[in-house]
């Protein structure tokens, strides 16, 4: 898997977020296991439908670097973090569940 990032672009509005921020995301997988690139394509997905370009997301092999999980305490894989925008945010899972990844990143409030 690789690094994505995306930039804002003029014309193209945002739909959840707050204007001007930038979203630092980074997924935790081990591989290219069928959860791990599901949760990348559910995550990349969710991203273009709701953050309009104002995000990146790193993507981060512990099967490759092991010793990064320490940094934000993976436990369980595939983890996102979000860094930034403050405070850090984290989901486990594939996040198939659009509504809880929404509401677990704070991008969208509960119903």
């Amino acid at each position: 898997m690789k690094k994505t990032r995306k930039k804002q672009t003029a014309g193209k509005p945002k739909q959840d977020s707050s204007a001007g921020e930038t979203w630092e995301l980074r997924l935790y997988v081990a591989g290219q296991t069928p959860k791990s690139i599901r949760a990348f394509g559910n995550l990349k997905q969710l991203c273009e439908e709701h953050l309009a370009d104002q995000y990146s997301i790193e993507i981060i092999d512990l099967l490759k670097n092991p010793a990064l999980a320490r940094g934000d305490q993976i436990i369980a894989i595939p983890t996102l973090v979000r860094k930034l925008p403050e405070p850090i945010r984290k989901i486990i899972g594939d996040l198939s569940n659009t509504e809880r990844v929404l509401v677990g990143l704070d991008i969208r409030s509960v119903a």
